[in-house]
C-alpha cells in the first residue's frame, strides 16, 4: 500500500523506513503539517499517517475522502486532532498506537521533577560561565514528597511504579482507578482533594472537553503553595496564561511543561533564527522556575521502534481486512 507521511522528520523516516522491510509498503514522506491549507496536496493514495500537530477537522476529512482516503494511521496516542465523529460519519477508519513506550513518558516526566526539584538547568549554565556557587540551587527530595497523578492510564501506571521506588507518597485521581495503581499502594482521592494534598502534579490524562483547560485560575488556587506542575500529556490541559499569573504571585513553585497549547506553531522545528511571536510562550520563558522541552517525552529508541511497528501493522491489518487492534471511536 501507498502511505503519505505527513509531519514527517529525519527520524520518522530512519525509523518506518528501517520497519518497513517487513512490510514493504510504499512510503511517501512529507516535512510539511496536514491541515485545510495543505490538504490540496493529498493524491493517488488510500492511506496516510499524521501527528500530533496535523489538523484534521470535518472539512479536511471531507477533503481526504473525497481524494479517496480511507485509512488515517496516528503515529502517536492522542487523537484530539482528529475530528473522529466526523471521519466515522464518512466512513474513514482512524488508527492509533495507544501504547508505545509508557516508560519513555514517565521516565521524562521524572527527568522534569528531577530537573526542577535540584535547579539541574539553572546549575549546568553556572558551571559552564565558571559560578560554582550553590547560592539559589537549594532543593527538595521527592523522597516523602506527596506526588499527585492526573490520569493512570499505561503512562500514569508507570510513573506511579517510578515514584512509590523513590519513596514518595503518590495519590491519584482517574475516573477509571487502575488495579495495578492500587496493589502497588497508590491511593485515589477525588481531584480537589489532590490540588489539595500534592506536593508535586502530574498530568497524565488525554484532552477532551472535560479536560481542556482542566489546570485554570480556579483550579490552580485550590493547589498548595510553592507546587510543582508537570505536564507530559497534551497542551490545553493547561491555561498557559492562567498559570502565568500563579507563577507570577508565586503560587506555583515550579512548572514543567513538555507540551503546550499552541505547540504546533513552535515545536519539532528549528525557529532559531526567528522572532517568536507567541508572547504566552515568551512570558514563560522569562521564569527562572519553568522548565520547557520541545514533545520530547516520546523521543526514545524504543519508542520510535514501537511507534513504527505498531503502524505499519495497524496498516497491514487494515490492507488484509483483518480486525482492527487500534482504532479510534466516539
Amino acid at each position: 500500500m501507498k502511505i503519505d507521511f505527513y509531519s514527517a522528520k529525519p527520524y520518522d523516516i530512519s525509523f518506518f523506513e528501517g520497519m518497513n522491510t517487513q512490510y514493504h509498503h510504499e512510503l511517501i514522506f512529507h516535512e510539511y503539517s496536514l491541515n485545510e491549507e495543505t490538504v490540496k496536496h493529498v493524491e493517488n493514495t488510500r492511506c496516510i499517517c499524521v501527528f500530533v500537530n496535523d489538523k484534521l477537522n470535518a472539512t479536511v476529512l471531507e477533503k481526504l475522502y473525497n481524494k479517496g482516503i480511507r485509512l488515517i494511521a496516528l503515529r502517536c496516542a492522542g487523537f484530539n486532532n482528529i475530528d473522529i465523529a466526523a471521519a466515522d460519519k464518512l466512513g474513514i477508519t482512524v488508527v492509533r498506537v495507544p501504547a508505545y513506550s509508557p516508560e519513555s513518558v514517565a521516565e521524562h516526566a521524572v527527568t522534569l521533577m528531577l530537573s526542577l526539584s535540584r535547579h539541574v538547568h539553572k546549575a549546568y549554565n553556572r558551571v559552564r560561565e565558571s559560578n560554582f556557587s550553590l547560592q539559589g540551587l537549594l532543593g527538595f527530595e521527592l523522597h516523602h514528597a506527596t506526588v499527585g497523578i492526573v490520569g493512570t492510564g499505561q503512562i500514569g501506571t508507570a510513573l506511579a511504579k517510578i515514584l512509590t521506588g523513590f519513596g514518595s507518597k503518590v495519590i491519584a485521581y482517574d475516573p477509571s482507578p487502575s488495579d495495578e495503581c492500587i496493589s502497588i499502594g497508590v491511593q485515589y482521592v477525588d481531584f480537589k482533594s489532590l490540588c489539595q494534598q500534592a506536593d508535586v502534579i502530574s498530568l497524565h490524562c488525554p484532552l477532551t472537553p472535560d479536560t481542556h483547560h482542566l489546570i485554570n485560575n480556579k483550579t490552580l488556587k485550590n493547589m498548595k503553595e510553592n507546587v510543582m506542575l508537570i505536564n507530559t500529556s497534551r497542551g490545553a490541559v493547561i491555561d498557559s496564561k492562567a498559570a502565568i499569573d500563579s507563577l507570577k504571585n508565586k503560587h506555583v513553585g515550579y512548572l514543567g511543561l513538555d507540551v503546550y497549547e499552541q505547540e504546533e506553531n513552535l515545536f519539532f522545528q528549528d525557529l532559531s533564527d526567528q522572532i517568536i511571536s507567541d508572547d504566552v510562550f515568551e512570558r514563560l520563558l522569562t521564569f527562572p522556575n519553568v522548565l520547557i522541552t520541545a514533545h520530547q517525552g516520546f523521543f526514545t529508541d524504543e519508542a520510535l521502534r514501537n511507534i513504527a511497528e505498531t503502524t505499519l501493522n495497524n496498516i497491514q491489518r487494515f490492507e488484509n481486512n483483518s480486525e482492527c487492534l487500534h482504532c479510534c471511536h466516539i
